[in-house]
């Protein structure tokens, strides 16, 4: 069983550069796909990232394909998304996801472990 738990979050001015961590406490963060989604006020929940268990395979919602970038430490059972030029329609409350397969996850299926999530706001 994972329990994820992000950090990072803040506000931020347009074009700065934040990084959201997730941290995993259990032993078996390395066997999961992970990914990160977003969630705006009033809006539904969206696929923002994934990452293959192995890091040899990423996805990238078409919003934030140049701009962010998804990693993870194994060893740190850590997952990260570092994220440039941040723009105003960023803001969103940012969740991190644990599932089996890397393909599922930007459908949103088949995710076994959400985060509480952190919030981003960018804003002048």
């Amino acid at each position: 069983q994972l329990q994820l738990v992000e950090s990072g979050g803040d506000l931020v001015h347009p074009g700065e550069s934040l990084r959201l961590s997730c941290v995993d406490s259990g032993r078996t963060f390395s066997t999961y796909a992970m990914g990160w989604f977003r969630q705006a006020p009033g809006k539904e929940r969206q696929f923002v990232a994934a990452i293959r268990w192995n890091s040899a395979t990423t996805y990238y919602a078409d919003s934030v394909k140049g701009r962010f970038t998804i990693s993870r430490d194994n060893a740190k059972n850590t997952l990260y998304l570092q994220m440039n030029s941040l723009k105003p329609e960023d803001t969103a409350v940012y969740y991190c996801a644990a599932g089996d397969t890397t393909a599922d996850i930007p459908k949103g299926r088949a995710i076994r472990y959400w985060g509480q999530g952190t919030q981003v706001t960018v804003s002048s």
